[in-house]
């Protein structure tokens, strides 16, 4: 049986270990994650969710604090349309976060950032134009499109000097998805570095509806490469959604991947930016301990362990501080929920929220715990200790069993644990 590293992903000069790291917001997706996937050959992402919260914990900045005291006045305020991202800023941190995670690169692997357009942040076009341009600016290897459609993105670049030379991929869910990125940039002249066909397996947002289920990841990746085929279109086609072992990555290798991304077994690695208390909960959870749910304020459906302590956490928007999911009218769905619920307990300290999230303040405060739907297999990928925990594997240790495993079969680590005596 062949082992995932007989392959190679090609991305124009680069000869590639067919492993892409998907790119996990806040910061779950650490440097020190993309970093490793680099150093041993592939592709790692770090995320601009929240770049600001980020750079104020990995650089002491203080952009957070900042906007929070300029818009202190607004935040009884229904109505966010004034709370407005400081360009400079966003920027500044982009720079930051981009420029100290490739000063550390070593290896001939590649790093990404993963640029999510249901960011809107009450000035959608203008904030992704300064996040992207940034994240070139600063040495970004490559930026994969995510969470949306994505029509305009490339236009917003084609003025920059790295526009053809940087990688840029899009994530779809579907052929018609992919098809109208590519009608809607056909006057660039300029496609895809690579695609990413994420099926319906997914952690965090998914690119399908409620009807999830009836949905198959290599229906889908096979549909995309039937049509590029008799479209002579030659862009590397990268599935991802529920690949959990080597011999999944191969399966899809042998149908014409490129590569495969892969998300969910890094959650439980040392330089996964997870808190280890939570890296213990992904461990222990049974499959009836994830669902698929609509509290985002995106519109989007979201797995998720459901004892996430976000869920029906109804406290008060904080967007003058954060503000992340703010539309171009300064709306968001959880503002909405949480004002109705305030005026229907008026006497209540804290109301319970249960429709919607504010998935700003809980994703900051890792409380929203986004998984992958084969999250309750994590517990066989690794040892127990006698206290009941779960052992913390190396993000190496990982990679590796990815791209040497066989039989589907996974690789356990050693021991950590020293024997008394």
């Amino acid at each position: 049986m062949k082992r995932l590293d007989d392959f190679r992903m090609r991305m124009g000069n680069h000869e590639l270990v067919p492993i892409m790291i998907g790119g996990m917001g806040v910061d779950i997706s650490s440097a020190d994650l993309a970093l490793e996937a680099a150093r041993l050959g592939g592709v790692g992402h770090i995320s601009d969710a929240m770049i600001k919260t980020v750079t104020d914990r990995r650089y002491k900045t203080k952009y957070v604090k900042a906007k929070q005291a300029l818009y202190k006045y607004n935040a009884d305020n229904e109505n966010k349309a004034d709370v407005k991202f400081n360009l400079g800023h966003l920027a500044e941190a982009t720079r930051l976060h981009v420029e100290g995670t490739m000063t550390r690169k070593q290896g001939s692997g590649l790093v990404f950032i993963n640029c999510m357009e249901k960011l809107t942040m009450n000035a959608p076009k203008e904030t992704l134009k300064v996040r992207m341009e940034a994240a070139l600016t600063a040495g970004i290897d490559g930026i994969t499109l995510a969470a949306g459609l994505h029509l305009g993105s490339f236009a917003l670049l084609e003025d920059h000097p790295r526009f053809r030379d940087a990688k840029l991929g899009i994530i779809v869910s579907s052929l018609r998805a992919l098809q109208l990125f590519l009608k809607k940039n056909a006057r660039l002249n300029r496609l895809p570095d690579y695609i990413v066909v994420e099926g319906p397996l997914a952690g965090g947002h998914l690119g399908f509806g409620m009807d999830w289920a009836q949905y198959d990841l290599a229906t889908i990746v096979a549909e995309i490469m039937a049509w590029m085929k008799a479209e002579q279109l030659d862009i590397p086609v990268i599935p991802a959604g529920g690949i959990f072992t080597g011999s999944d990555a191969v399966r899809f290798m042998e149908m014409g991947g490129a590569g495969v991304q892969v998300a969910t077994r890094f959650t439980v690695t040392k330089e996964c930016g997870l808190p280890s208390d939570v890296k213990q909960e992904y461990f222990k959870a049974e499959q009836d301990d994830i669902e698929v749910n609509q509290i985002s304020p995106t519109g989007y459906p979201m797995r998720m362990i459901k004892s996430s302590p976000g869920i029906g956490d109804g406290i008060r928007p904080n967007c003058e501080a954060y503000g992340y999911l703010l539309d171009a009218n300064g709306k968001c769905a959880y503002i909405t929920a949480w004002n109705r619920e305030v005026a229907a307990h008026p006497d209540e300290k804290r109301v319970v929220v249960m429709d919607k999230t504010c998935l700003c303040t809980h994703m900051r405060n890792f409380e929203i715990w986004t998984c992958g739907h084969l999250t309750n297999r994590l517990k066989d990928t690794t040892l127990r200790h006698a206290d009941g925990s779960y052992q913390l594997l190396s993000a190496e240790h990982v990679f590796k069993d990815y791209q040497f495993s066989v039989d589907d079969k996974i690789l356990l680590p050693e021991s950590d644990q020293v024997a008394a005596g």
